[in-house]
């Protein structure tokens, strides 16, 4: 049993005046009448905060009780349902407030006031029979909680209302089932549950990140688990209700859970439910064998006489185990495929570059970097492309995993930066931005490619122009997927036949960086500059220009801020992108200027870094 949890409030998932009042109970249960509360808790639970422990008096002049929380001291009646309430919490900074309907109930105070007699008022007095003492009524407080950090998604939402009838049910039969039970293993504190006139009890939903945090704050283990239990019962408080405790169930782990067992995430979640409810009723099967046994069997009888589907967690941890199932505990912070429907996005966008990045060396997209796209865009988040390629390229490259069009990430009417920020397309895929290289700067390289047979490619839009064929222009095309070259007769008609934005050189890499990058870099001052996104290609752009700026123009375009985005990169040509980001994520790949900006390095491209950057950063 875990040591005693303070934990705090946050929003209210439905108005406490929705399930604030008793409810008619299920048939099979006419003896409960069951209070059902829903509340959206951060920490955990709704009720746990402050909580008010009465201190009975020894007074005989009221039957009020004095109650006393921190910093707060309040009175409640036995005599009605009863409201529990504080405003400002000074150890955590905030206020709260928990309702019943006791809101709606008169006060002790008030009741004797204004009271007037039958014979005052000159009516016959009228013998009235007694009254049958009705018999006493268990009530079964009941919180769902779903933690904050929790998307509302509409299956979580509708899981947490039928817990809302399941919990009692599980509560009423697990409770009945305590009634001359020989177990010998039960820690028996809590035995006469009778004897009480209210059972309290939470469940809180959340993610695999919060309840590896509690895991390691209150057991010393550092990685998610499926479900946590946590004692509130205080024996030695002599309190008219039973703070049976609370159950955190991770909805991450047990819908991965409910895939390997081949039944749905509700039926997980009762299995946890009630293994969790087993836990505070003093079973715990780590004790010993017998104590093992004893937990499974009761496991096995509440989900058969509750018709819930699934093994009891017990021996379905020894069929994973048997089968050599997949490890389910981790203690990397890398969510899993799959998983980010349990958490809110951290960036409304994410500009990713593509070739070294989300291309691999193949100038493929991997099936695990899709996944992870759409999953992000499922989510809500927003993809956009920030390349030197050609949008041709990009919508080509992204097509053959099915991300290109109108359900994809990029098309003809989506926003976009491509050639290194000098075309910026905006809402509906318009034009809002284009910048040409100088036509002399132009006609100055493709003189040089002539005579050097070093070939060259001009970007003009969605066009590739070049002076003769070679094995490297080809690959333009058939590797990166550029635009097929357009060969041209000559440098003149070249020039004139197109606005260029941006100019190529392809050679070796060593051929790059030993003679044309140092050429060129001389050539272009006041021009142009020259930009490397791949080691054998070096590239003349206009001055003042780079993919950063054209990113920062969009996102003025779009009334988006740098700080709602997340952008990956690898090459130089990404720095300012990187460095306008919130976050920047460089590839493990990328050059050195890349990685010195960037907030952090992640896996290379070969390693699906965009994939592990979403499923690590982006939620």
């Amino acid at each position: 049993m875990l040591p005693r949890l303070p934990l705090t409030l946050r929003r209210i998932l439905s108005p406490s005046a929705c399930y604030g009042s008793i409810i008619s109970p299920e048939r099979h249960f006419p003896a409960a009448a069951i209070r059902l509360e829903c509340h959206r808790s951060s920490i955990a639970m709704a009720r746990i905060l402050f909580r008010v422990f009465p201190l009975a008096l020894n007074s005989s002049t009221n039957n009020c009780v004095a109650s006393r929380s921190l910093p707060h001291s309040i009175s409640v009646s036995f005599g009605s349902r009863y409201v529990i309430s504080a405003s400002n919490s000074f150890i955590f900074g905030r206020r709260f407030h928990v309702l019943s309907p006791a809101d709606r109930t008169t006060s002790l105070s008030t009741v004797g006031l204004g009271r007037i007699f039958a014979t005052e008022r000159g009516y016959r007095k009228v013998r009235r029979r007694s009254a049958k003492k009705k018999e006493k009524e268990l009530e079964l407080d009941v919180k769902i909680c779903i933690e904050e950090e929790l998307p509302d998604d509409p299956e979580i939402l509708s899981i947490a209302e039928m817990l809302r009838l399941n919990v009692p049910m599980a509560m009423k039969l697990a409770f009945d089932g305590l009634k001359d039970s020989e177990y010998q293993t039960r820690d028996t504190t809590i035995d006469d549950v009778g004897r009480f006139e209210t059972v309290e009890l939470s469940v809180l939903l959340c993610n695999d990140q919060f309840i590896r945090k509690l895991n390691k704050d209150w057991r010393d283990e550092d990685h998610a688990t499926d479900v946590l239990s946590m004692s509130q019962h205080i024996p030695e408080l002599e309190l008219p209700a039973l703070m049976l405790g609370d159950i955190v169930i991770s909805l991450e782990t047990a819908e991965r859970q409910a895939e390997e067992r081949g039944h749905t995430l509700l039926d997980e979640i009762r299995i946890l439910t009630v293994h969790g409810l087993l836990h505070l009723l003093g079973f715990d099967h780590e004790v010993s064998d017998e104590a093992e046994a004893e937990m499974e069997k009761e496991e096995e009888l509440l989900l058969k006489s509750l018709g819930w589907k699934g093994k009891g967690l017990i021996q379905s941890a020894y069929d994973v185990t048997n089968n050599e199932g997949r490890q389910l505990e981790t203690s990397d912070d890398r969510k899993r495929e799959g998983s980010l429907r349990f958490y809110k996005p951290k960036f409304s966008y994410i500009f990713s570059d593509m070739d070294g990045t989300l291309l691999n060396s193949k100038s493929q997209v991997s099936s695990t970097t899709a996944k992870a796209l759409k999953e992000a865009v499922s989510r809500g988040v927003k993809v956009v492309i920030a390349t030197g390629k050609t949008r041709y390229a990009a919508i080509r490259a992204l097509n053959t995993v099915h991300l290109a069009g109108k359900d994809g990430i990029v098309s003809e009417f989506s926003p976009g930066v491509f050639l290194q920020g000098l075309l910026v397309y905006g809402r509906q895929g318009r034009e809002i931005f284009r910048r040409n290289l100088d036509p002399d700067l132009c006609r100055e390289a493709f003189l040089y490619s002539w005579e050097q047979k070093v070939p060259l490619i001009a970007y003009s839009q969605d066009r590739c122009l070049t002076l003769f064929d070679h094995p490297l222009v080809d690959s333009l095309h058939t590797v990166y997927l550029e635009p097929k070259a357009e060969v041209v007769p000559s440098v003149e008609h070249l020039v004139a036949s197109a606005e260029i934005q941006k100019v190529i050189f392809l050679d070796t890499a060593e051929g790059v960086a030993t003679t044309l990058r140092p050429y060129w870099s001389e050539a272009t001052k006041g021009r142009g500059h020259v930009v490397q996104a791949l080691p054998d290609m070096l590239e003349i752009v206009p001055p003042g220009t780079s993919k950063g700026s054209g990113v920062r123009m969009l996102l003025d375009h779009l009334g988006v801020t740098p700080e709602e985005i997340m952008a990956i990169g690898d090459g130089e040509n990404d720095v300012e992108m990187l460095e306008l980001a919130s976050l920047g994520v460089a590839l493990s790949n990328g050059s050195e200027k890349a990685k010195s900006v960037a907030n952090v390095i992640g896996c290379s491209n070969d390693e699906d870094g965009v994939a592990d950057a979403i499923y690590r950063y982006a939620f």
